[in-house]
């Protein structure tokens, strides 16, 4: 049995030839796509910090596990190593638990709890120690179980989008969800049609997945903060605004507040 450490240990591997460019990195694209986490993940803190300061200190977690995701990521396809494998999964699980217990609306949770977030979050964090359990035991439907909690965020988002005229934010819901079918076509694409990517000598849709996935966090981050904030903060308002400038054509969409009397 080859040690969990050692390259391609794991069974998961991914269209792009191995060792094509250098004998040290599997997958060399997939590895290094991953680069833009680490460029979103420290803008996003640094450009939400005035939200965070009055909403909550979690964000700078969320933009630090999403960093994380980029690293271990990174560190998965350079030696297709099923510790590697392990640990961008189970990041990537953490960051979704992090999103549900900050921003998850109250009218969605379940019923048992009435609408109490304490017990919520204490729920969320037994769900996903479990769940990092059982990742060890079946760790090749890992990524397909990920994949499927998008269904849920999928169904809050469209019922936000049905309940509000907020021109804004029904723009950020739009773009969210064509980033993300976008991504996870170009997932899908690379894991069930390898050959036909191989046969047009494109292998290489599973590192824009990285870069698309990357840039639907800043937005999909926005957006929870704009839905989050009709429930917890009715009297504060939130501006989007977009870094470098909100005239460009494509921007980091961010939010400002007014008040302040949260600070971390």
């Amino acid at each position: 049995m080859p040690s969990i450490f050692a390259y391609q240990s794991s069974e998961v591997d991914w269209c792009e030839s191995n060792f094509q460019h250098s004998e040290l990195v599997a997958e060399f694209y997939n590895t290094f796509s991953n680069v833009t986490f680490f460029i979103f993940g420290p803008l996003m803190m640094f450009l939400m910090h005035p939200y965070a300061q009055k909403r909550s200190c979690s964000i700078y977690g969320l933009c630090v596990l999403f960093m994380i995701i980029g690293l271990f990521s990174m560190y998965f396809h350079m030696t297709l190593s099923f510790l590697g494998q392990l640990l961008d999964e189970i990041s990537i699980l953490w960051l979704l638990a992090g999103g549900y217990s900050i921003w998850m609306p109250r009218c969605y949770f379940p019923a048992f709890l009435g609408e109490n977030r304490p017990q919520f979050i204490c729920l969320v964090i037994i769900a996903t120690m479990v769940s990092t359990f059982l990742s060890f035991l079946r760790p090749t439907v890992n990524a397909y179980a990920l994949n499927s909690i998008a269904v849920h965020i999928l169904y809050i988002v469209f019922q936000e989008y049905k309940k509000t005229s907020n021109k804004e934010l029904r723009h950020l819901i739009e773009v969210s969800v064509v980033l993300w079918a976008f991504a996870l076509t170009s997932w899908i694409t690379d894991r069930f049609l390898c050959s036909l990517c191989q046969q047009i000598n494109f292998s290489y849709l599973h590192s824009i997945w990285h870069v698309l996935i990357s840039i639907t966090f800043p937005y999909g981050m926005v957006t929870m903060a704009l839905v989050d904030a009709r429930y917890e903060m009715p009297n504060q308002t939130l501006k989007v605004r977009y870094w470098p400038q909100d005239t460009w054509p494509v921007g980091l969409p961010y939010v400002e507040i007014s008040d302040n009397h949260k600070n971390c």
